[in-house]
């Protein structure tokens, strides 16, 4: 009672919470399960660097392991670049050039995923996958690779042609032979590949990669490869493109040299070529056994490109000018690798030997990777 008193009625309250306290019996709290750690699941299928006959593969992976029961789903990604980065992606239109795919469901000791679009043709691709049970995501994989099927293509703005399976998407003229596991050859000065496009282009790139150059050929002003509107003799035609490795009757005997009509043979303010300094300064002495690289390209401007080693190569030809007068607009745009005839006759046509393949034609750079699956040949 004493102490009551001398608490007072607060005091003597938070005292009997106090006591009352100190009898309560506390209610232990469950301890938060850990989190499963899951293992990165294993490449089963395609085989590192397989040439495939599809643009649809089936990815395989072995299921991931994990310490604790449970659902597990699977992320893939495919790209043709090793980073997986989409920030450059430049497929062709109608094709991917990178996709991902989740919430993959587990198969029985694999699990499997087809994309449900083409991926851009005649390219290494890079894929991947990785495991998620709960809120755990496995590491990825190991990086596979494949090549995806060797298909070209010819519709509005542009064309490709692999010619590395056996067939073309244009007109083989003449004589000319696919060469396994290299391209078609042109036989003769008188054969040729004709391309008619689907649209005509009036500005783009035609490249293409070409083995078989020689020094000291025979031929004048032979061709590697042109464009025309397909009307008439070849050498008077008002959309002339003319890409020549000179013979050794040309003057001179090696020399690269080009010429480009915009819609009027007579017209020579129309017309756009090296001058004669520049001929007699563009003389190589290329070998047979070695890749190279032509890139033209057209519209206000006119440039010629080519390179020892395939399109990463090294530059020995570069040499472009304004175009600022004409137009080039053919009613209908056909393109040649080699060239036909025309009254200069067969020594300034085609040239014989010579292998093509990875040819585009379009109104917009080649896409990096498109051809990526033909360079290690």
């Amino acid at each position: 009672m004493k102490l009551l008193k001398i608490l007072g009625v607060g005091g003597a309250a938070a005292l009997v919470m106090f006591i009352a306290g100190c009898g309560e019996k506390k209610t232990a709290t469950a301890p938060t399960p850990a989190a499963p750690t899951v293992q990165a699941p294993a490449l089963e299928a395609p085989a590192a660097d397989t040439q495939l006959d599809t643009l649809r593969p089936t990815l395989s992976v072995r299921n991931a392991s994990s310490d604790q029961a449970g659902t597990r789903t699977y992320e893939f990604q495919i790209s043709d670049s090793n980073s997986f980065s989409t920030s450059n992606a430049s497929n062709v239109p109608g094709f991917v050039s990178s996709v991902t795919a989740t919430g993959v469901a587990e198969g029985s000791g694999m699990t499997t995923w087809t994309p449900s679009q083409d991926l851009q043709p005649t390219t290494v691709f890079y894929w991947r996958a990785r495991a998620s049970q709960g809120a755990s995501v496995s590491a990825w994989s190991t990086t596979g690779t494949f090549k995806s099927k060797l298909v070209g293509f010819n519709r509005a703005g542009e064309l490709y042609d692999p010619l590395i399976h056996g067939e073309t998407v244009g007109e083989i003229v003449g004589s000319a032979t696919f060469v396994p596991g290299k391209g078609v050859q042109i036989n003769n000065g008188t054969s040729h590949v004709r391309y008619r496009l689907a649209q005509t282009i009036p500005s783009g790139e035609f490249s293409m990669d070409v083995e078989g150059l020689r020094a000291n050929a025979s031929g004048d002003k032979a061709k590697v490869f042109g464009m025309s509107d397909g009307q008439g003799d070849f050498i008077t035609n008002d959309y002339r493109v003319d890409i020549q490795y000179r013979g050794t009757t040309g003057v001179p005997p090696n020399a690269i040299q080009w010429r480009v009509i915009y819609g009027d043979a007579d017209d020579l303010d129309v017309r756009y070529e090296p001058d004669t300094a520049k001929r007699f300064a563009s003389v190589f002495l290329l070998n047979p056994a070695n890749t190279y690289h032509w890139k033209f390209t057209w519209g206000s401007s006119i440039q010629l490109v080519m390179k020892d080693g395939g399109v990463n190569g090294n530059t020995l030809y570069d040499y472009g000018m304004a175009a600022p007068r004409g137009r080039y607009d053919p009613p209908q745009h056909y393109a040649y690798l080699g060239a036909p005839v025309g009254r200069s006759g067969g020594e300034s046509a085609s040239i014989a030997g010579t292998i093509y393949r990875n040819v585009w034609i379009a109104n917009r750079p080649r896409p990096q990777s498109l051809g990526s699956a033909l360079r290690n040949r």
